[in-house]
């Protein structure tokens, strides 16, 4: 936690400021947020962003493999 909380403040805080207030502040961590989950490529997971590779990971994985659990687990 405390790496992206590093690459957070330099990259959003430290970069941007001074702010006029705190609207203006979670406005801008929103939009990095965003970035950082949809947009952001990712050459260790296929060259695409975190969003897309977990959304890609749950259409291959039923509810039951997710869970732990098989048809018969409750027989």
């Amino acid at each position: 936690a405390e790496t992206i909380n590093g690459l957070y403040k330099n990259e959003v805080i430290h970069r941007h400021g001074p702010w006029d207030g705190l609207d203006d502040v979670e406005y801008a961590t929103l939009e990095w947020v965003d970035w950082f989950n949809h947009r952001r490529i990712l050459e260790p997971i296929g060259d695409i962003p975190p969003a897309e590779y977990e959304a890609n990971y749950y259409r291959q994985t039923s509810p039951a493999e997710d869970a732990g659990l098989n048809q018969n687990s409750l027989r």
